[in-house]
């Protein structure tokens, strides 16, 4: 990393709108938000409120209308590449944990690694040990349907964090999850952060869940409405 992007926020949303329906529809109406280095910071507020749109907007998975967002020193308005930039440098978790069903554990955080440096054997051993930081050791070669709605997002955590990517970042992580594998996923994000200085953005309507975070975004009708910054 640079010095010049040391000195950055890790994501920085500045006045972004998103519309749709030309126009008629707005998901986003002048979000600001700013998120430094190794926080772990939840948006919430009621389902339709714009914070999925926005963390799909931060992962270069759509664009703004208008707006600028930073990520890492990346202006996401001119980015070469994004398929690379979400592989080095975010990590993706979703609600539903999108595994591979026909591949084991091992071979779903591989896949990750696929268009990196590293060697498939490389891929293999490093794939072992995020699981093994995962506590998933010993699950390696079970399918998704082998495995427990718990340690399926953990899994899904895992790929995400394949390329040891600077920021995480997670849309409902929990919403499929019963209550003890719901507290589960949590603490491993906290320790993430505490433990990796891993920044992390989470996203859900759930106020318990939020209170995991270091610091919690409320989102109303597509804009923020306390703790933005």
């Amino acid at each position: 990393m640079s010095d010049e992007r040391l000195g950055l926020p890790a994501i920085q949303v500045t006045g972004v709108t998103k519309e749709y329906e030309g126009g008629t529809v707005r998901a986003l109406d002048g979000v600001n938000l700013m998120v430094q280095r190794g926080e772990f910071v939840a948006i919430t507020g009621p389902s339709g409120c714009g914070k999925s749109t926005l963390l799909h907007l931060i992962a270069a998975l759509d664009s703004p209308s208008s707006g600028e967002i930073c990520v890492e020193g990346h202006d996401l308005a001119h980015l070469k590449d994004p398929s690379r930039y979400r592989r080095e440098t975010i990590g993706l978790v979703f609600q539903l944990h999108n595994l591979l069903p026909r591949l084991s554990a091992l071979a779903n955080v591989e896949v990750a690694m696929i268009g990196t440096h590293r060697s498939r054997e490389e891929r293999s051993t490093w794939a072992r040990h995020v699981l093994s930081e995962l506590d998933l050791a010993g699950r390696e070669r079970r399918r998704p349907p082998q495995l427990s709605g718990g340690e399926r997002q953990r899994v899904a955590i895992a790929r995400a964090l394949a390329n040891d990517p600077p920021v995480l970042l997670a849309d409902e992580p929990t919403g499929s999850l019963d209550s003890a594998a719901s507290a589960s996923v949590l603490a491993l994000f906290s320790r993430l952060q505490q433990d990796h200085g891993a920044t992390t953005l989470m996203v859900t309507h759930d106020p318990a869940v939020a209170g995991a975070a270091g610091r919690v975004v409320q989102m109303r009708d597509g804009r923020m409405v306390d703790g933005s910054a």
